[in-house]
């Protein structure tokens, strides 16, 4: 957990809010509107947080994120 702790630090802002929106349960094509990139680079992007956390899939990394306190579930 503590090494996942190191790589989640070195988050960008993009990808934070990538990770957010990710989280928010949008798509690919929905966050690429919103942050105005191509959905291409918005999987390649989702794709290497992915693999930096070692997240088996989206779900995955969010709970880690979760877990990590990058996102927070607020009612």
């Amino acid at each position: 957990m503590e090494d996942s702790l190191k790589k989640a630090q070195r988050l960008t802002e993009r990808e934070l809010s990538i990770l957010e929106l990710l989280a928010l349960g949008q798509s690919t094509k929905e966050i690429s509107r919103l942050v105005d990139i191509a959905p291409r680079t918005v999987e390649r992007m989702v794709d290497n947080i992915r693999s930096r956390f070692e997240a088996r899939n989206r779900a995955h990394l969010v709970t880690l994120a979760l877990r990590l306190g990058l996102l927070s579930i607020e009612s």
